[in-house]
């Protein structure tokens, strides 16, 4: 069960005792809501998932590093993690850069191996992951949807299993944290469900692949282009990644093959 489900039946003053109470009571209610117990395989696609991001979030946390070091001694690398490796690869082969010292240069080398390290790990996962997506139908499937390749994919598998706990593709939007709707308290603002990782991704899906939809003649690039016309391209990546995750509760929940063809109802 979820836990804010719980919480009403909680009595006085929170400890074990009572919320084993309240979990009790709360389970006996004829309306409530479970959540679904995942498999082993679910559960070690979502490890690989976290294991996967802690190393990108470590690569990121040294790219910034790198980036900081340069900037200390004058030296600005252009945008981008691409761009940044051709500036370091031409610092190490030039040596009358005042600004770098002999012992910088090999720490800015130690760094880069440590780089390239973290590369070969997260392209270890990412291989793992598109061979789960050629053995696993349902992982195929939602390959074929645009902005979801195989790390969204395997994500949502993971995630939302057949998607049957879910009545309708808008209560998963929502559980993703992809709606508009907030619930405030004490002025701090939080979307209810979030699930931050699936969400994120999602969005990063969205927005590399919205410059490819509006050029399309289909209904999701019609749909697409008219809301870029009359809403912020922020707004416009969200409302796709929304877009995106209700076709994939489809597919999950029906067992059927994205149609970049079909009418889609306006929403």
């Amino acid at each position: 069960m979820s836990p804010e489900y719980v919480r009403p039946h909680v009595k006085s003053q929170k400890n074990d005792d009572l919320d084993a109470e309240a979990i009790a009571e709360a389970a006996t209610r004829p309306t409530m809501r479970f959540v679904e117990v995942k498999s082993q395989t679910q559960s070690g696609i979502q490890a690989l998932h976290r294991a996967r991001e802690r190393l990108v979030s470590e690569r990121t946390a040294l790219i910034n590093h790198l980036r900081a070091l340069l900037l200390e001694r004058g030296i600005v690398a252009p945008q981008g993690r691409r761009k940044l490796e051709e500036e370091l690869s031409v610092f190490a082969d030039e040596d009358g850069i005042e600004a770098l010292s002999p012992r910088i240069r090999l720490l800015i080398e130690d760094l880069r191996a440590e780089w390239r390290t973290l590369d070969e790990r997260i392209a270890a996962f990412d291989g793992e992951f598109v061979r789960m997506a050629r053995d696993d139908e349902a992982v195929r499937r939602l390959t074929k949807i645009p902005g979801i390749g195989t790390i969204n994919a395997t994500a949502l598998a993971a995630a939302v299993g057949n998607a049957r706990a879910f009545r309708r593709g808008r209560d998963m939007a929502a559980w993703l944290g992809l709606t508009l709707r907030q619930m405030t308290t004490g002025g701090k603002p939080c979307l209810p469900g979030s699930n931050r990782y699936l969400r994120k991704n999602l969005i990063h899906g969205a927005r590399a692949v919205l410059p490819y939809l509006v050029e399309r003649e289909t209904p999701l690039g019609r749909w697409a282009r008219r809301l870029q016309a009359r809403a912020h391209k922020n707004v416009a990546v969200v409302a796709l990644a929304n877009k995106l995750a209700r076709i994939a509760w489809a597919i999950l929940a029906n067992g059927c093959a994205y149609d970049a063809g079909y009418e889609m109802v306006s929403a």
